[in-house]
C-alpha cells in the first residue's frame, strides 16, 4: 500500500505521514528533506540555488547530510523551495522517491508531488492543507522552541513566497491529485489532524 501526503509548508503533512507510517506499520520518506538537503549542499559550495547547473551538482550530497538538524532552518527551507522549480533537480531526485515508493509492502511519502508524479498510483492520496497565518503560527513556535528568534511576520512572508513558486513553477506545481482527500488542518490540533488523517485513508480503504 502506498498513501502519498501532499501539501504546503507546515501545513502538518510531515506529522500526519509520520503518524501513518506509524500506524499502518509502513517506511516513511519525507521527500522535502532531499530538497533541503540539494539546497544545503549549494550553500556549502558557494552556489547559487537559482541557477540549475549550481542545483544539479549539488544533487550529489552524500547521505550524511540528512541527518543534519540545519536542514529544518527556514534559510534552507527557502533554499529548498528556490532548487526546487529546476526540472534537472526534480528530475535527479525522481528515481531515489520512486523507488522509495515501489519497495514491497508499500511506504508512505510526503512531499508535494507524490501523488501527482511519484506515485500517481498510490492507493491513498491525502492533500494536507491550513491557512496561511496558521501555517506561519506553527512554524514561529518550532523556530521558538528551539531558541530561533524570527519574527512572525518574516515567516508569513516566506510561506506566501513559497507557495507562490512551488504552485507556479512549470514542473510538478503543487496541486492535489483529481483523487486525493483533502484534509484542512487549520482548526485541528496535532492529534485530532491525525487521527482524522487515519480516518480517512480507513474509509479509502474501505
Amino acid at each position: 500500500m502506498i498513501i502519498a501526503v501532499d501539501g504546503p509548508t507546515a501545513s502538518g503533512k510531515g506529522t500526519i505521514a509520520k503518524a501513518l507510517a506509524a500506524h499502518f506499520g509502513l517506511p516513511h520518506l519525507d521527500t522535502g528533506l532531499l530538497y533541503r538537503a540539494v539546497g544545503r549542499q549549494v550553500q556549502l559550495d558557494g552556489g547559487d540555488p537559482d541557477s540549475p547547473a549550481d542545483a544539479l551538482a549539488a544533487c550529489a550530497f552524500g547521505d550524511a547530510l540528512l541527518e543534519d538538524e540545519i536542514l529544518r532552518s527556514e534559510e534552507v527551507g527557502g533554499f529548498a523551495s528556490r532548487v526546487s522549480v529546476h526540472p534537472e533537480v526534480r528530475a535527479a531526485l525522481y528515481q531515489r522517491q520512486r523507488a522509495f515508493a515501489l519497495q514491497p509492502g508499500g511506504a508512505v511519502l510526503d512531499g508535494r508531488d507524490i501523488g501527482t508524479v511519484i506515485a500517481p498510483e498510490a492507493e491513498v492520496k491525502l492533500y494536507v492543507t491550513a491557512s496561511v497565518q496558521e501555517r506561519a503560527r506553527r512554524r514561529w513556535l518550532e523556530m521558538t522552541g528551539r531558541d530561533i528568534d524570527i519574527p512572525l511576520a518574516e515567516i508569513e512572508r516566506d510561506i506566501v513566497a513559497r507557495d507562490a513558486r512551488d504552485i507556479n513553477r512549470a514542473d510538478a506545481p503543487l496541486r492535489a491529485a483529481p483523487d486525493a482527500l483533502v484534509l484542512d488542518t487549520t482548526h485541528f490540533g496535532r492529534e485530532a489532524a491525525i487521527e482524522a488523517a487515519i480516518e480517512a485513508v480507513r474509509e479509502r480503504l474501505g
